[in-house]
Parts: structure tokens; C-alpha cells; sequence
């Protein structure tokens, strides 16, 4: 438990996070990866290169000393970080490698003068805190899938029943359980865990399940990516009947019940998650405008699945904005970026609407941008991260 004067210390170190929060969290996963190899499955090297991984985390530590006293303050930032680490099955073992190397870092970054015996025991004090919170909160929906019908703890083996070519860059990959047992359903917009062994090296990732349940399989719409370990070993080392490991289904970007007309943008593999989201509305009668962005027809993947659906639904919109010409049969609705002026055409009449959106991170703070500056309400807008949660301001 805290004190009020560990409180107040960890408060007081908001200022530092604030202008070096970065570099003690690089310091930290320089630390922790080099020494505890059993971890390095959880992350993607790719987003430590980049420093999203650590700009992340750094944002996540920020906020929480920031709201040390009101923790609901932190609103959907807890639930992004353990339905995470539910889908890449992180356990309560891992916690303590976690604290321990955060707090070397904080010593080693900031120095002794500063972190003082007294800083590092407030902020031991701290994560510890948040620690339970998310090991009880992870702990719960561990216990509640594998009671579900169809539910299972852990890794389940998954046998590729199809792969399907979608567009130049994206293939898609139905999965079957290996048992033959039941499977569990999802909520739209959720994602499963994956864990592969690439080169004799253990790694997990994320992927969006891209079709509504049926209760028979999950399909994910992997996009291949330059020098993605992952993706190419998926789409160039993975063939019908190669059995994979899965993680249950996880995340909290599904889509909410809601009379309300439903506005879905995305850009590139960003549709993903979106597909599953249109059929399950599309079971109903509310409007649902379909927007999608890529950057040309060779790497626009569905367009005949959406096309498909536009015939049988009257209440759906489709429109497509492609950043260049790559020949006569194109037929987008708009050529180059999102404009303001195209999304206020392609958007309903009101603007109380409920809107879903993701998509490469330049792409994201540009939609959200313009919802706003539209009158879309901004507790009517959701979106999603690939990768490490960042904020898009």
C-alpha cells in the first residue's frame, strides 16, 4: 500500500518523466532484453527499433504518476495495456523482472542523487500497485475464457484450413482448431495472440480477427511488411495444414451496441478489424458508412467482399480514396489523402454518429483531427493501435 509520502514523491518525479521519461524507458528494455531472454517473446523488436515501444511505455508511466491519487482518471488506458498482455498470455511470473529492471533503470538514469533510497522505494511501492491491479484484472478474464464454452487457457494448436491472396500485400488465413472442440466467439474488432517459432527463436504478435464469428474458425488478414519476421514467415513458410499456436481472443475496440449511424475508416490493413465490425452491423437496419483509404487497387484488399455486401444491404455506404492512379481500372471514389472536405461529403447528414477508425499512425491523427473539426463528438469516436498504445495528439 502506499503512503502519502511515497505519493507525493512519485508525484514530484512527473516533471523528469516528463522531459527524460523516454530514455529511462529505453534504458530499461536495453537492460531488461539483454538479461532476461525469457521475455523477449512478448515484444516486437521492430517497436523497440523505432522507439514506439518505449515512447509507449514512457507515456503509460507518465500518466500513472500523473494520476497516482484518481487511477480512474487513466480511462481506456489500463484496459488497452491487459487485454495486451491477456492476448500474448503474459503471467503474474513476469511482473517481478518487470519491476525490478524499471527500478534499476530509474537509479541508473536519473542517478543517486535523485533517486534517492526513498524515490526508489515509492515508486517500488507504486508498481507494485499497479502491478496488482493488472495482474487481478488479467488473472479474472484468464479464469472466465477458459470456463467459456469453447474457451482455453494458454496455447491452443490451430490447423491452417485455407490462405487466401486479398490483395498484393495483405493474405488472409483461416484457422481450425486441432481438436475438433468448440470454439469461442468473439466480440467484433477483437484480436487474437499468435506464437510462432521463427528461426528456432519463440516470437508472439497480434492480429485482428477480419471476419464475424462463425463459431468454426478465425480468420486473420495478415499484411506483409519489409524485413516483419512475423508476416513473411506467415505468408511465405506457413501453407494449408501447418499448425500454429493461438491465444484467445482479446481487446477492447469492439464495437458497441448503438442505434446510432456507425461510421467505419480505415487505411491499409486497418481494415481488418473493421470487416468484422460492418457484418455483425449489417445484421441489423442502422446506416453504416464504409470508408476506406489505400494507396492504390493492387493493395486494396476486400473491395469485392465489400462490394458484395453493398448489393444485399441497402443502409450501406462505400467509399474509397486512393493516394494514385495505377491504371483505368482504379474507380475510386477519390484520389489522394483524406481531405476534410471529402470525409464531410462521405459522412452523414448529422454528425451524431458512433465512429471507428485506425490505420497507420499519420493516418489516425488526420481522422481524428477532422471528426472533430466536423461535430463528430469526440465520446462518439473510437480508435485502435497497431503496435504500443501512444496518444494521437
Amino acid at each position: 500500500m502506499l503512503t502519502p509520502e511515497q505519493r507525493a514523491i512519485v508525484k514530484s518525479t512527473v516533471p523528469l518523466l516528463e522531459s527524460g521519461g523516454e530514455a529511462l524507458t529505453t534504458h530499461f528494455y536495453k537492460t531488461m532484453l539483454a538479461e532476461h531472454p525469457e521475455v523477449r517473446p512478448f515484444f516486437n523488436q521492430a517497436h523497440q527499433a523505432n522507439g514506439d515501444q518505449p515512447r509507449a511505455l514512457a507515456n503509460g508511466v507518465l500518466m500513472y504518476a500523473r494520476h497516482i491519487d484518481h487511477l480512474e482518471q487513466l480511462g481506456g488506458l489500463v484496459s488497452q495495456i491487459i487485454n495486451k498482455h491477456v492476448s500474448l498470455q503474459i503471467e503474474a511470473a513476469h511482473y517481478p523482472i518487470v519491476g525490478a529492471c524499471l527500478l534499476r533503470a530509474i537509479r541508473e538514469v536519473l542517478g543517486a542523487e535523485i533517486a534517492t533510497d526513498a524515490v526508489i522505494a515509492a515508486w517500488g511501492a507504486a508498481y507494485g500497485q499497479l502491478a496488482d491491479i493488472l495482474i487481478g484484472a488479467e488473472e479474472k478474464i484468464y479464469a472466465d475464457v477458459a470456463a467459456a464454452p469453447g474457451g482455453w487457457r494458454g496455447a491452443r494448436a490451430f490447423r491452417v484450413a485455407r490462405k487466401e491472396v486479398e490483395s498484393d500485400e495483405i493474405t488472409s488465413f483461416y484457422l481450425q482448431p486441432q481438436d475438433g472442440g468448440a470454439l469461442i466467439g468473439f466480440q467484433p474488432g477483437q484480436y487474437i495472440g499468435l506464437r510462432l517459432v521463427v528461426n528456432g527463436k519463440e516470437i508472439r504478435r497480434n492480429y485482428s480477427l477480419s471476419a464475424a464469428p462463425n463459431g468454426v474458425d478465425y480468420r486473420i488478414s495478415v499484411k506483409r511488411e519489409a524485413g516483419g519476421v512475423a508476416s513473411n514467415y506467415l505468408h511465405d513458410q506457413v501453407r494449408v495444414g501447418t499448425v500454429l499456436d493461438l491465444f484467445p481472443p482479446a481487446g477492447d475496440f469492439v464495437l458497441a451496441a448503438s442505434d446510432k449511424p456507425l461510421v467505419l475508416i480505415s487505411g491499409g490493413v486497418g481494415i481488418t478489424p473493421t470487416l468484422a465490425m460492418l457484418d455483425a452491423a449489417l445484421q441489423g437496419t442502422r446506416p453504416v458508412h464504409f470508408i476506406h483509404c489505400a494507396r492504390n487497387r493492387h493493395v486494396h484488399a476486400f473491395r469485392h467482399a465489400i462490394e458484395a455486401r453493398l448489393a444485399k444491404h441497402p443502409q450501406l455506404q462505400r467509399f474509397y480514396a486512393y493516394d494514385e492512379h495505377s491504371g483505368p481500372d482504379d474507380v475510386p471514389h477519390a484520389v489522394g489523402h483524406l481531405s476534410p472536405l471529402q470525409l464531410a461529403q462521405w459522412l452523414p447528414a448529422s454528425r451524431d454518429v458512433d465512429a471507428y477508425f485506425l490505420g497507420p499512425k499519420p493516418f489516425m491523427r488526420q481522422v481524428k483531427k477532422q471528426l472533430r473539426e466536423l461535430g463528430v463528438p469526440e465520446t462518439q469516436t473510437r480508435y485502435e493501435f497497431f503496435g504500443p498504445a501512444s496518444a494521437l495528439e
